[in-house]
């Protein structure tokens, strides 16, 4: 106080005195009135209550101001793979971190400083063994990042901040600057206010202290907003880069049918069908576990001749399963994992291309280890597949007839409370099943394929898929993003060796139009 007072010019601060003087002696008029009539009391409580009630107005409007900042700008993807979410949460707890003081708006340095630490936090949980992860990210797909992040962050500000489409950078900077130099004009009034009316000017100073306390906490606030979208946005779009869901165009996804289902289609006689792109369901099982005939009951309404589908003789043969009320599929029959024509290798690659699996195993065969390890060696392949979410998984137990009492065959049987023997061997084989298999007892589905007596597939199973159907697509659409990004690859790599090449046959005319030869 006493250094910004020696700062002031005496003759301009009589000048300033001598006008606020009468106003200033009103208020005092005033305020004695109130004690000589015996109504300062009043005063002073209707003072306090409208004080009292501005402030928690006041307290209320920046909580729910608060609310709405803290709500998250960003969800994770529910399309991204398992892997994802861990490093979301540390995405999350980088953005928690971000304290104010830390990251100075007025220095234009901490939006490459913070976006920086975000992709070196997202890039460390991709390549924990190499020692600067951040140099495996290329420059367009960097670039990219911060465009799609910069594009959200400035929606963002224009539906959630007042007249920020209004104010300039150069007005807040502008706004900084006359605050100080109005700040030293209202250190002169409060000096003032301290020597005529004492009482006045200390329940103004408190009033103040209160004000300034809570804008200075909305203003905390809407940085640590800032701060914090900023750091989730540049962590979810890093997450889809790695997640294999950002690409460089802004095509349609799922447009057209990927390179690997065109030939399926093609194989299926169903070029019509090519369009859209199919689910693909993978039918996986031992030799003679009903693996075609499971394939030939979920058709219902064939759209195809019997002789078109599977006939067990070729590897992994395409038909096309068209049925109302869900998507256009692609049906896979496959080898026996038991038998000498099945191939590992080529099971996993078309399981990596799989959408949803069906594995089919023989209620009246306990022995499953073959099974098991087939499915061990998928399980493990599926985990490391990192860039992949794993197919939805369900296990049709098929020749639930074959039970005992073999000769009896009466369905329907209900299964939730079993009241004969056969009802209650198909319940022990359901959870025999789903331990020998290690799935969830949920998902294994009794079924009868036995032909003419098809029973539980057209509503059980078939339930089963289409609830599993959402969870199918999402996994369709990592399949799609992957090839198209591979796609979009050999394009670039095609267009910019063209244009190398042409730069190249133009490069002895350009040194010699720049020599002047």
């Amino acid at each position: 106080m006493k250094s910004t007072l020696a700062r002031i010019d005496p003759l301009r601060l009589l000048v300033f005195i001598l006008m606020l003087l009468p106003v200033v002696a009103l208020l005092g008029f005033g305020f004695f009135w109130l004690w000589q009539s015996g109504n300062l009391q009043y005063w002073l409580i209707a003072l306090v209550i409208c004080g009292s009630l501005g402030y928690g107005l006041q307290y209320w409007l920046v909580r729910q101001q608060r609310q709405l900042l803290n709500a998250p700008v960003t969800a994770p993807n529910p399309q991204w793979p398992p892997n994802a979410d861990a490093v979301w949460q540390r995405v999350e707890a980088l953005a928690e971190t971000c304290n104010p003081q830390d990251w100075p708006l007025e220095e234009g340095t901490w939006i490459l400083s913070l976006g920086q630490k975000t992709l070196e936090t997202v890039a460390h949980s991709y390549h924990p063994d190499v020692e600067k992860p951040l140099l495996e990210l290329t420059i367009p797909h960097t670039l990219l990042i911060i465009e799609r992040a910069s594009r959200d962050l400035r929606r963002d500000f224009a539906e959630k901040i007042p007249f920020s489409t209004r104010l300039t950078i150069g007005d807040f900077f502008r706004i900084q600057r006359w605050k100080a130099k109005a700040e030293k004009i209202v250190d002169i009034y409060r000096a003032g206010s301290i020597l005529i009316n004492p009482l006045n000017a200390l329940l103004g100073e408190a009033w103040r202290h209160l004000r300034e306390r809570s804008f200075d906490q909305a203003r905390d606030e809407l940085h640590r907003w800032l701060l914090r979208a900023y750091v989730c946005k540049v962590g979810y779009y890093a997450i889809d880069l790695y997640s294999g869901r950002l690409t460089l165009t802004d095509e349609a996804l799922i447009e057209s049918t990927t390179p690997e289902s065109k030939t399926d289609l093609e194989q299926a006689q169903e070029t019509a069908a090519a369009a859209v792109e199919p689910l693909r369901i993978l039918v996986l099982g031992r030799t003679n576990a009903g693996k075609s005939s499971l394939i030939n009951a979920l058709f219902g309404n064939l759209a195809a001749t019997t002789e078109q589908l599977p006939d067990g003789k070729q590897t992994f043969k395409p038909s096309v399963l068209t049925r109302e009320g869900f998507t256009q599929a692609l049906i896979f029959d496959s080898p026996g994992c038991d038998s000498a024509g099945f191939d590992q290798a080529k099971m996993l690659a078309a399981a990596k291309n799989a959408d949803l699996i069906l594995w089919v195993s023989a209620a009246n065969r306990p022995d499953r280890q073959s099974e098991r390890e087939c499915l061990d060696q998928l399980r493990s392949a599926q985990a490391a597949w990192t860039d992949r979410r794993s197919p939805p998984l369900l296990v049709a137990a098929s020749f639930i007839d074959r039970l005992r009492p073999v000769n009896e065959w009466q369905p329907p049987y209900d299964l939730t409370q079993p009241s004969n023997t056969k009802s209650l061997n198909i319940n022990a084989a359901v959870q025999a099943i789903a331990a020998d298999l290690a799935v969830p007892v949920e998902k294994v589905i009794p079924v009868c394929l036995l032909k003419g007596k098809v029973y539980n597939v057209d509503d059980s199973l078939w339930a089963a898929i289409l609830s599993h159907q959402d969870e199918a697509l999402r996994v369709r659409m990592m399949r799609c993003m992957d090839a198209r990004k591979r796609a979009e690859d050999w394009e670039l790599l095609r267009r910019q060796m063209l244009d190398a090449g042409r730069f190249l046959r133009n490069l002895p005319e350009i040194l010699g139009k720049r020599t002047g030869l």
